[in-house]
């Protein structure tokens, strides 16, 4: 019972590849990016309430948040280059870097890559998960600048509460209560 939630994880960076192999915006790409989305909420779900939570579980699962979002911009990118505003790649680059900066302390602070599972960092993914389904009705340069400032918040949260944490803060929510 341990293994069913990696199982589920690896499942959804398997997925990720194979959203390289479809065309955006496809029936296909569509099913295989819901599948992965639900994979990331189940391996979770199932992991706490089961309470088999663990440390290379979190550590996998966000090995498998970052191939899944790296995958979904390198399968966009071509899509939303020619369809947004110049100055909203800089945006995108703030904020990756941003979000790369918080890996990093969190590697060199406690010696472990990993992001932390805030409500904000879910609130993230939810918005940026939810992007390929609104980018078609939804203005797209307006879309884009709502989720890149949902992933500064919660990126500047995780920072802080890296920065003011004396041991790695495993299972902290928020920066305003501390685990």
């Amino acid at each position: 019972m341990a293994k069913i939630p990696n199982f589920i994880t690896v499942l959804r960076i398997i997925g990720s590849f194979f959203m390289l192999a479809v065309e955006p915006f496809s029936i296909s790409f569509y099913i295989i990016y819901t599948l992965c989305g639900i994979s990331d909420v189940l391996d979770g779900v199932i992991a706490r309430h089961f309470q088999i939570t663990s440390e290379s579980g979190a550590v996998l699962d966000s090995v498998a948040d970052l191939t899944f979002y790296s995958c979904l911009l390198v399968r966009l990118f071509p899509y939303l280059y020619t369809r947004t505003k110049f100055y909203i790649w800089f945006a995108i680059a703030f904020v990756i870097l941003f979000r790369l900066s918080s890996y990093i302390l969190s590697a060199v602070k406690f010696h472990r890559l990993s992001a932390l599972h805030t409500y904000a960092n879910k609130l993230t993914g939810f918005a940026v998960f939810s992007f390929p389904f609104f980018m078609l009705i939804v203005n797209k340069t307006l879309l884009t600048l709502i989720v890149c400032g949902v992933s500064f918040i919660s990126t500047a949260e995780e920072l802080i509460i890296h920065i003011t944490s004396p041991s790695y803060p495993l299972g902290r929510k928020t920066v305003f209560k501390r685990h």
